[in-house]
């Protein structure tokens, strides 16, 4: 079970893909999802191409020393967010494919798949594994707070960056009182998957522990408003991040990154 303690302690570990600027990592990461999302949707090297970059980007994973353990349960984590859709791709057809070559497989209640939607759904789950190694690769080797930090100084919104870093200041204090939650439930006995208890009974009880969440988030956010308010909040000096120098090495990694992708888009 990976947690959050797990995640931030993964980004404390130092190596060459840890010490690089947070804003290099960041600009990297946004360059890797444009490029997998920017890949026409059908094309015979797209698979070829997100391939080399998820070998790149797993290459990455090796330097910079992450639990490869924890790293895979993540990506099966989110993965089921996006495979509802992918799958259901083969039997769907398109307005933008104009030709279509039926698969030869006889399936129930009128369904086919084609060789086109095969191919289709396989660039989706291609681009999608792609977009959330990167992604996971970005958060496992920065910390919470400089996320924040490389987000404002690359100029993202600051109605942005500060609800960003008010999630990320209770985002642990929320998931503490989830647990004590929980621990109150199984010290009772209560059991989501009981089947002897009725249905009904168990989702009024999931249904309440999730109602005691939004009331809890609602009265901390009240109270920690009201503290922001009386220590000075809206005089323009919310924030004191770091002001650090982009340095040679991490020009040389954007710029090696940049010519990876190029060199697999032009030559492979």
């Amino acid at each position: 079970m990976v947690t959050l303690t797990d995640i931030e302690r993964e980004s404390y570990k130092d190596s060459p893909v840890h010490r690089l600027d947070p804003r290099i990592k960041l600009l990297f990461t946004l360059a890797i999802i444009i490029y997998a999302v920017s890949l026409p949707r059908i094309h015979e090297k797209n698979i070829i191409r997100l391939f080399a970059i998820e070998v790149y980007l797993l290459l990455l994973v090796l330097a910079a020393g992450l639990d490869l353990r924890y790293f895979f349960l993540r990506i099966l984590a989110i993965l089921p967010f996006g495979l509802a859709i992918i799958l259901i791709q083969p039997f769907l057809r398109p307005s933008f494919i104009e030709n279509y070559t039926p698969y030869p497989l006889d399936l129930p209640f009128g369904l086919s798949i084609t060789y086109e939607g095969l191919d289709f759904g396989s660039t989706l789950l291609a681009k999608f594994l792609v977009c959330i190694t990167a992604i996971i690769l970005f958060s496992s080797t920065t910390r919470l707070r400089d996320m924040v930090a490389a987000a404002d100084r690359i100029g993202i919104p600051r109605e942005f960056t500060l609800l960003l870093s008010m999630m990320i200041r209770y985002l642990f204090l929320f998931w503490a009182v989830l647990k004590r939650i929980r621990i109150a439930q199984q010290t009772r006995l209560f059991d989501i998957w009981n089947k002897d208890v009725p249905r009904k009974w168990v989702i009024e009880q999931v249904g309440n522990s999730i109602s005691s969440i939004f009331i809890r988030s609602y009265e901390q956010g009240e109270r920690t408003y009201i503290s922001m308010l009386c220590r000075g909040y809206g005089s323009g000096h919310e924030k004191a991040y770091y002001r650090a120098k982009i340095r040679a090495q991490d020009i040389f990694f954007l710029l090696l990154s940049a010519g990876c992708i190029l060199y697999i888009h032009i030559y492979i």
